[in-house]
């Protein structure tokens, strides 16, 4: 078991204290130890008319200065140094003891002290560890809170209450989808069953009316394939990209408007110009589909679909308008989330995937996702893609 962050934390106020002690003990000891102090020596006539000599020694005396004194003096002179010396001795012993004594007895007392400041620092951090392990899928929606001036801990505090937020939001797009899917997926089935049960009860049943009956179920059978393949493209494109690789726009996205346009018997109006990006080639050929499969299918008669490509400040476009009905501009945002559709109809072959997979892969491909609701009708969908050089993450 590794040491806790308490217990390094008073570690290293201990030991952050014993070098500041030492340090400053040892350049006292360096700025008594050379500290020279200051001598005087004076010679007075006494009444009588002999000389009195003074001699007052605070440290040592210059060699040179003894020199100069007379010889009767020289020896009191020096028998002062000698006993200066001694006494200066004893007294850096007993300060470096004594100053040994007293920083052992601080560094113990400044453990303890460093033991309660880190206690009180980390009080916080416990509080809100506690409060995180307390939050599950069940509580996600409570959050730490944290009050107090703004810090680095109300900082972390805050950091943690966003995270919890975006987990929540997933939670519940994530419940959402469940449910969408699980919708979606129960009403062809409920379809199979009824068709099956028809065709078990009636006696009068004959070889065409079973073959109707399955011609029936193979319908109901593409559409839950095409569901659940539109379900794995989604759960693909939001995991991100396996591949990347160099590719220009404008070849893709006219075979896609060929082939869809011969298959609808639609006219889709195209202007390619090159536009490199990097990516995943199987993803943006599902994107180009998608957009271009849902610009006819929510078309009016007789409507127009245009499908653009080029590109613009270096980086790669696509735009793909159409001339269908009318959008309100609040559902813009909606559409793009799994399962909604602008006429809630199971019948139509779609099932309200179709711009959720367009903002999946373009989010996988870090790529700039607009969709504008066009004041005549219809949408207007343009991605802009990162130029080909910077690498997708």
């Amino acid at each position: 078991m590794g040491l806790t962050v308490r217990l390094r934390l008073t570690l290293l106020y201990g030991l952050l204290f014993l070098f500041s002690g030492a340090l400053l003990l040892t350049i006292t000891y360096a700025l008594v130890a050379y500290n020279r102090g200051a001598s005087s020596l004076s010679v007075e006539k006494s009444a009588d008319g002999r000389e009195i000599v003074t001699a007052v020694v605070l440290g040592d005396i210059e060699p040179a200065a003894n020199d100069d004194l007379p010889p009767e003096l020289r020896q009191v002179v020096e028998a002062a140094q000698k006993q200066v010396r001694m006494e200066k001795s004893e007294i850096m012993r007993l300060l470096v003891v004594q100053s040994c004594v007293a920083l052992g007895v601080m560094s113990v007392v400044s453990i303890g002290l460093g033991w309660v400041v880190a206690g009180r620092l980390l009080r916080p951090l416990q509080t809100m560890t506690g409060a995180i392990q307390r939050i599950s899928a069940h509580n996600v929606h409570e959050r730490l809170d944290v009050p107090g001036p703004r810090d680095e801990l109300k900082n972390l505090a805050d950091t943690v209450d966003g995270l919890l937020g975006r987990l929540e939001s997933a939670l519940d797009s994530h419940r959402r989808f469940v449910a969408n899917a699980a919708h979606e997926l129960r009403t062809p089935l409920t379809l199979e069953h009824a068709l099956l049960e028809e065709a078990v009860i009636d006696p009068d049943a004959t070889a065409e009316d079973f073959r109707e009956r399955f011609r029936e179920l193979m319908t109901v059978s593409e559409q839950q394939a095409r569901l659940l393949e539109s379900l794995l493209v989604l759960a693909t494109s939001e995991r991100g990209l396996d591949r990347r690789e160099g590719i220009d726009l404008a070849g893709p996205a006219g075979d896609v408007a060929r082939a869809y346009a011969r298959r609808h018997g639609f006219t889709v109006e195209t202007d390619l110009r090159p536009a490199r990006i990097t990516g995943d080639p199987v993803l943006v050929e599902r994107l180009l589909a998608n957009l271009v499969d849902n610009a006819i299918s929510y078309n009016v008669p007789d409507g127009r679909v245009d499908v653009t490509t080029g590109t613009e400040d270096g980086r790669g476009f696509l735009k793909v308008t159409n001339t269908g009905p009318p959008v309100p501009p609040e559902m813009v945002d909606r559409l793009l989330t799994p399962f909604q559709r602008l006429h809630r109809t199971a019948d139509d072959g779609h099932h309200g995937l179709g711009l959720s997979i367009v903002a999946a892969i373009a989010a996988a491909h870090t790529a700039d996702l607009s969709v504008r609701a066009r004041p005549e009708g219809g949408f207007a969908v343009t991605i802009r893609f990162p130029p080909e050089d910077v690498p997708v993450v």
